[in-house]
């Protein structure tokens, strides 16, 4: 069995197909968040995908935000599903609600509401059969942890609240008998050896994020027991970090950076998302591992391997998204948008559909259909050899009456009128202006005749030098008519280039002597809306000589020299 974690970062904003980058995750439960949907943007293409059941929460508060998903392989079809961590947005039936909310006594309704609002937490059951044989239950959290904004003192408070109602719902289903694993964007990175710079050692862990971090999770190394009942609570929480157990001392493995500064670039990020799992869990686990190499977002994947396997569920939990009324009944075959309906002999409705088939399934109707084609086919041979040369003549004239026509509706280039004619067409202009010489002037056919004869005798020579003058005179004309039309733009271009410069070049960093980068303050207070240069390279270590050096500099005004 493979799980995975990813915060998506809009799960519209994905550049292949969904299936194609569900597929390329390979994992048989797959959790998303920060999809960016809310329901009614939902659409087909991400709600029913082929080979996957999915299970959606939306946020409430705004559009364009939040939002989690989990999609499931066919193979691993959940039990049941349900959104949010507090019970209150289910209106399922109460075969299909996963329970187990424990005490929430700590909390009001409003605060409940409030806290399931944003869309961020999904919930699937499943069932897994272990090494041993023994089939247990699973109960999948995919959580997306709220952002503590600095500027902000209540979404501090909020952050804190929805961890606790998030270890509250994890060790009630814990408590039920369920082995849980809780996986998702933390927003929080753990330890030092999580960020790649972390403050001062004290004053890192004493950050309430952390705290909390702290108390839920346990670390099975120091109490040596990975595979202790949940009842017996060991130092710390009830949950591991399933990155950590493996990978204990692992640097820079980082899953989040900043797009902004292009810290990717020189791994220059922090480890915000996780695997946990309970304890007693562990034992199934064979490895959890980093996917920095998967693009697309922000943050980078998170895959678990565990040696048990997931026994699919005969039906879809009614979370589901292909039982929402706007997609019921909209999967459909490719032939059904093909199928007309015509009237028979009898006048009954017919499809084509069905006469293609049964033309296609009787071998009497494929004979017949041969049988004609050959007596067409020898009738059209046989008229062809008796007026060969009429319909030859004939089909020469329509052609050129056709491109005669498709000329006409065309507009010429002034090249065109100075262009020789050739071929066919050309011939028959000079015989028709012979024919009509000779016909207003019968006196003159002699002259005529000698005039033609003379251009028969040397037709390349009186076609040459003509065709040559005139291509000389008609290039001479465009060279002009260039010239003429390229005076008029450069001095308009070298008019404005005088009025408006445009800004002055950036100044080179101390660093690398690279050209800088220009920047604006977006923060409230007194330099909101100030210019700044600093260097261009992506932002990265100090130590690091491929990241971004020290420079800084203000942009100076007129009004402030």
């Amino acid at each position: 069995m493979r799980i995975l974690t990813w915060n998506i970062n809009g799960v519209r904003a994905t550049k292949e197909p969904l299936k194609q980058v569900l597929d390329s995750l390979d994992a048989d439960i797959v959790c998303l968040q920060e999809t960016k949907v809310t329901r009614d943007q939902l659409d087909e293409a991400s709600a029913i995908v082929e080979g996957y059941s999915s299970y959606f929460s939306f946020s409430r508060v705004r559009s364009g935000y939040s939002g989690v998903a989990t999609y499931c392989k066919d193979g691993a079809t959940p039990i049941k599903a349900e959104e949010g961590l507090t019970g209150l947005l289910t209106n399922q039936k109460e075969e299909d609600i996963i329970g187990c909310y424990g005490d929430q006594t700590m909390f009001t309704e409003d605060e409940l509401r409030l806290l399931d609002k944003e869309g961020r937490a999904v919930i699937t059951q499943h069932t897994i059969r272990d090494t041993d044989g023994k089939e247990c239950s699973l109960a999948v959290i995919n959580v997306y942890c709220p952002r503590a904004d600095p500027e902000k003192e209540e979404r501090k408070d909020f952050k804190l609240r929805f961890y606790r109602l998030l270890q509250t719902r994890a060790q009630a289903l814990l408590q039920a008998g369920s082995h849980v694993i809780v996986l998702g964007d933390v927003n929080t990175s753990h330890k030092p050896i999580d960020h790649c710079d972390p403050d001062d050692i004290e004053y890192f862990s004493e950050n309430p994020g952390r705290k909390w971090l702290d108390q839920f999770l346990l670390d099975p190394h120091q109490t040596g027991d990975s595979g202790s009942s949940e009842s017996e609570k060991g130092p710390g929480g009830y949950f591991v970090d399933t990155f950590r157990f493996f990978h204990p001392t692992q640097r820079s493995a980082f899953t989040c950076w900043s797009t902004v500064t292009g810290a990717r670039q020189t791994n220059y990020g922090t480890r915000i998302d996780y695997i946990f799992a309970n304890r007693a869990l562990l034992n199934q686990f064979q490895d959890c591992t980093i996917m920095p190499e998967v693009e697309g977002s922000d943050h980078c994947p998170v895959r678990g391997e565990l040696a048990c396997i997931v026994v699919a569920s005969g039906k879809c939990p009614a979370l589901c998204s292909k039982y929402m009324p706007e997609f019921v009944g909209k999967q459909q075959k490719l032939s059904a948008f093909f199928t007309k309906v015509k009237k028979g002999e009898n006048g009954e409705e017919k499809s084509s559909q069905d006469s293609v088939s049964s033309s296609q399934g009787t071998s009497d109707g494929h004979s017949e259909i041969c049988s004609q084609q050959s007596s067409s086919q020898s009738w059209e041979n046989h008229s062809s050899e008796s007026e060969g040369s009429s319909i030859i003549s004939t089909a020469k004239h329509g052609r050129g009456m056709k491109k005669q026509k498709t000329d006409q509706g065309k507009q010429g280039t002034l090249l065109s009128f100075f262009g020789r004619k050739t071929g066919i067409e050309a011939d028959e202009k000079r015989k028709a202006n012979t024919l009509d010489v000779t016909q207003e002037n019968p006196e003159r056919d002699v002259a005529c005749e000698n005039v033609v004869s003379s251009q028969s005798v040397h037709p390349s020579n009186s076609s040459v030098d003509v065709d040559d003058s005139v291509r000389k005179e008609s290039k001479h004309a465009e060279n002009d008519k260039s010239t003429v039309e390229m005076k008029p733009k450069q001095n308009q271009a070298a008019f404005w280039k005088t009025v408006l410069k445009g800004p002055p070049p950036p100044p080179p960093c101390k660093g690398h002597r690279e050209p800088c980068v220009l920047r604006t303050v977006k923060k409230q207070g007194p330099n909101f809306g100030k210019q700044f240069y600093v260097c261009a390279r992506p932002q990265g270590h100090s130590s690091n000589p491929a990241a971004r050096c020290d420079h800084f500099q203000w942009v100076s005004r007129g009004k402030d020299k």
